[in-house]
């Protein structure tokens, strides 16, 4: 492994000061094994701590924030994404040991979060009311306005993106936030947040308090001094986190996955279409909400795409990310058994691994690798292509005409992104339109991660919006003045 540079602190960022705590928990390298660091173990004490911190910097008892002008705050987000930019470097060596991504991966999404910094920092001072007509002796207007203590927990797979597009949204909206990171994979987040101070963030604006899920995320969740809450992860424990701010009547933004459909038709421009396919399923090894895990093919081209698949798959190389290959490793020994396991029930099933790719000679031994792979001869209701396998793994189907690919494309519980691969206008239109899901793709799959364009899905997939425009007005709420003048 080549040296990494310099772990950040094993302790929690509280009020502007970074608090050790009794236990720390080991974090491990996926693509070896080994023990990369610890990170501190934050406990429900920490969790009151840093709330109580964001409480008092929001209400400006004892903190700034609430001093700092939309102006203000737009400038600061965009002295911070320099400060980003300054240490690409180190962010994403410490991304790639950390996910197991490659390292190119890794390098895109600290961009990626540099530019969250930016376009929401453009944005802090651009968030306008309105003015309503009404009776004539009144004036009516609405403001904006940041809900307060914004809690956020945040997955493993894209610690610093989501970190950019949650962080960037609240703090440009006017929140303070309490953030909890993955246990499995924070190390960037974790130096972010040393730069934040660096950068002269007021303390309590941002407090981030690494944990195990059952214990910080719990107590964050349920906590009744927080006004909004985003969490993003699986159906499973965002159904808990749910139950939990309900009972404190905390309004959620909750992205929970998806099985995202790629509709391939005949007329289609099937070198564009192919190569979007593989890419949509390998990065970041398949561990992606919006990955494109299925693929509707029309039967008329069926056995050619799959024959062209074949090829591209085989070709495939798995590799630790600090190497720069096709698909790193999974995140832990738990996910690739689990795969493994989904991967050993379809075979007893009969459905047939058209083609995989291989690992290379030099593949680390301690390694959690899942070679890419291409399933194919798949019932229709069978959970390889219903449920989220969370891997590079692509289940292949054949339909007829239009209305038996939106039948299978809707044919899951989840609804988070689509492809659609045509060059007939009105199909593009018209299955659009019918495929539910938050996001749709027409000749492209993902729009190279627009952060200007509103994320979210429906069914298990989720609710509310991030990303763009929507994503900051999720951090708002409206209020109504009604002047009466005479």
């Amino acid at each position: 492994m080549h040296e990494l540079p310099e772990m950040p602190p094993r302790a929690a960022l509280i009020a502007g000061e970074w608090v050790t705590t009794p236990h720390t928990l080991r974090v491990e390298a996926p693509a070896t094994g080994e023990t990369l660091t610890e990170i501190a173990r934050s406990e429900a004490e920490h969790v009151e701590e840093a709330v109580r911190a964001a409480r008092r910097a929001f209400d400006g008892k004892l903190g700034e924030w609430h001093r700092w002008s939309a102006r203000q705050r737009g400038e600061w987000l965009y002295a911070f994404a320099a400060a980003i930019d300054d240490d690409a470097e180190a962010l994403a060596a410490l991304e790639c040991a950390d996910t197991g991504k490659p390292m190119s991966q890794a390098k895109g999404d600290i961009a990626v979060c540099a530019r969250y910094f930016r376009f929401y920092a453009g944005a802090a001072d651009k968030l306008h009311g309105e003015t309503i007509p009404f009776e004539n002796d009144f004036a009516v207007m609405t403001l904006r306005e940041p809900f307060g203590v914004c809690a956020q927990i945040i997955p493993w797979n894209y610690p610093s993106q989501i970190f950019g597009r949650c962080v960037a949204a609240a703090l440009a909206a006017g929140n303070t936030v309490v953030l909890k990171p993955a246990e499995d994979a924070c190390l960037s987040v974790l130096r972010l947040a040393q730069i934040a101070t660096r950068c002269g963030l007021p303390p309590g604006a941002l407090n981030v308090i690494p944990g195990l899920g059952s214990e910080a995320g719990a107590a964050l969740s349920a906590h009744s001094l927080i006004d909004h809450l985003s969490f993003t992860g699986s159906p499973v424990t965002g159904t808990l986190v749910t139950q939990a701010a309900a009972a404190n009547h905390v309004p959620v933004t909750m992205e929970l996955g998806g099985k995202s459909p790629q509709v391939v038709f005949a007329d289609a421009d099937l070198d564009a279409a192919l190569a979007a396919v593989v890419r949509g399923i390998i990065q970041n090894a398949g561990q992606t909400c919006s990955a494109g895990s299925r693929l509707l093919v029309e039967s008329s081209c069926y056995d050619d795409v799959v024959s062209r698949l074949a090829e591209r798959f085989s070709a495939l190389r798995c590799d630790a990310g600090e190497k720069d290959p096709d698909c790193g490793p999974l995140i832990n020994a738990r996910q690739r058994e689990k795969l493994e396991t989904r991967l050993a029930e379809a075979k007893d099933d009969g459905i047939r691994v058209a083609a995989a790719g291989q690992l290379t000679d030099g593949a680390p031994a301690g390694g959690h690798f899942v070679v890419p792979q291409m399933l194919v001869d798949i019932p229709e209701n069978h959970d390889v292509v219903r449920e989220e396998l969370f891997g590079p793994v692509l289940a292949v189907q054949r339909f007829e005409d239009e209305d038996d690919a939106v039948r299978l494309a809707n044919a899951t519980d989840f609804g988070l992104c689509a492809g659609i691969w045509t060059r007939d206008g009105g199909r593009q239109l018209r299955l659009a339109k019918l495929i539910r899901s938050g996001q749709v793709f027409i000749n492209n799959y993902g729009a190279a991660g627009g952060i200007e364009l509103p994320f979210g899905g429906v069914g298990r997939s989720g609710h509310g919006r991030e990303k763009g425009f929507e994503g900051l007005k999720s951090y708002t709420q409206i209020k109504t003045i009604a002047i009466k003048h005479g």
